[in-house]
């Protein structure tokens, strides 16, 4: 599949630029996608050497954490989930616990936290993958649910939007938590069709209710917030947190006597090796986005879809955003830039400016986490992963329409 993508990007990009050279007399376009190529190539070589230091950083802490017990007793909370969602993993696997700490982390909004914490349970179930180059079924069930997981404290979204002049920059929070729960919500129904997994299982539904339950409660604790307090609450929080568990995993070290500096060293290690790994992945697919984007290609698929909307007589203004959408599923920072253009052009209080936001909140970097995840530990067939990212990631779209045109229309 992801030779499929490669390609496209590519052979798309290629035949747009002839028709730009020959019909519109454009000279430029193939020195503008020449220039894709470089620039971005040596952007994904950036971005791999400054995840060197996340990486080594945060499997670090988690070779603590394992060491000291904490691992194992997250892993014990959540295995009866995970045992009937993933049955192939056995209890207490380690893969258990760093999916735990991964999804955690993206709820946080902790980008640079998930990272490694996702690479290290694709590692761990690699390991009992009988197949090396094909995905497993947990695999592909952790990676739709990694890339469509809930984020509760968006707090990137609200800076860039109090930076860019938004009135209440913190007003797109009720809507990100809508729409990011119904994207992961069908991320696992899709995955759970493909795998026939039994969703009525009364395990399943006891932990979703609970789920939804909180979800509930922060929503309406967050309500009762003015929009100032939302946002110091949301910053807060997700920093208190995420600084309060490494501490407790130290703590935990200390009282079983642990030495902590030799653990996290020797995570650390593991972090870089990682690290180099994923370069060639990543400059596959960051290279493919650019050419894709600097061909117009992108350009060219938005306007045909304000004219398929117009030709409806439907209301056009969710397309100024749907570059954002667009781009969101296959790079981070070019959505993140297409987000600052949208509210830069319309003004951040816009309709536009509002659902590049939200979209922004609620989907996720499904290619470069198929990129990123898989190529860490060399799989190549990918089988229904893509498909079901994609499911994700066009609900969490739609969802953000639907709820923007709610709130904001």
């Amino acid at each position: 599949m992801l030779n499929i993508i490669w390609l496209f990007f590519f052979l798309s990009a290629f035949v747009t630029a002839l028709i730009k050279l020959f019909v519109f007399g454009n000279q430029d376009i193939f020195t503008q996608m020449m220039s894709a190529l470089f620039t971005l190539s040596k952007t994904a070589f950036e971005i791999s050497i400054g995840l060197t230091g996340i990486l080594a950083l945060w499997l670090g802490i988690m070779k603590i954490a394992e060491r000291s017990g904490f691992v194992q007793l997250l892993t014990r909370l959540l295995t009866p989930l995970f045992q009937r969602l993933m049955p192939e993993v056995p209890a207490n696997h380690p893969a258990l616990a760093a999916i735990v700490m991964n999804i955690s982390a993206n709820a946080l909004g902790l980008d640079n936290a998930a990272t490694p914490l996702g690479i290290k349970a694709m590692q761990e179930l690699q390991k009992i993958n009988p197949h090396p180059e094909t995905a497993s079924n947990a695999q592909i069930l952790f990676l739709v649910i990694n890339t469509s997981a809930v984020t509760l404290f968006p707090v990137t979204i609200f800076t860039f939007r109090a930076e860019l002049g938004a009135a209440n920059p913190t007003d797109v929070f009720i809507p990100i938590l809508i729409a990011t729960y119904i994207s992961t919500l069908a991320g696992l129904l899709s995955v759970a069709w493909m795998q026939k997994i039994n969703l009525l299982d009364k395990v399943i539904i006891a932990y979703l209710s609970v789920f939804t339950l909180l979800i509930a409660s922060i929503v309406v604790y967050f309500s009762n917030l003015d929009k100032t307090e939302m946002l110091q609450q949301s910053a807060f929080i997700s920093n208190f947190v995420l600084f309060s568990l490494i501490i407790v995993f130290l703590c935990g070290a200390i009282y079983k006597k642990i030495n902590t500096y030799e653990a996290f060293i020797e995570g650390a290690k593991e972090g870089f090796q990682t690290a180099i790994t994923i370069i060639p992945f990543l400059v596959a697919m960051l290279v493919g986005i650019g050419v894709f984007r600097a061909s117009g290609a992108l350009e060219i698929i938005s306007q045909s879809i304000r004219q398929f909307i117009l030709y409806l007589h439907l209301d056009d203004r969710f397309v100024d955003a749907l570059p954002t959408a667009l781009m969101k599923p296959f790079s981070g920072s070019g959505a993140r830039a297409m987000m600052i253009d949208t509210m830069q052009t319309h003004g951040a209080d816009s309709f536009a400016g509002h659902l590049a936001s939200i979209v922004q909140g609620s989907t996720e970097t499904t290619f470069y986490v198929l990129a990123v995840y898989f190529g860490a530990v060399g799989i190549k067939n990918i089988r229904h992963a893509a498909g079901c990212g994609i499911i994700a990631d066009f609900a969490g779209i739609m969802a953000a329409i639907t709820i923007t045109y709610w709130f904001f229309g």
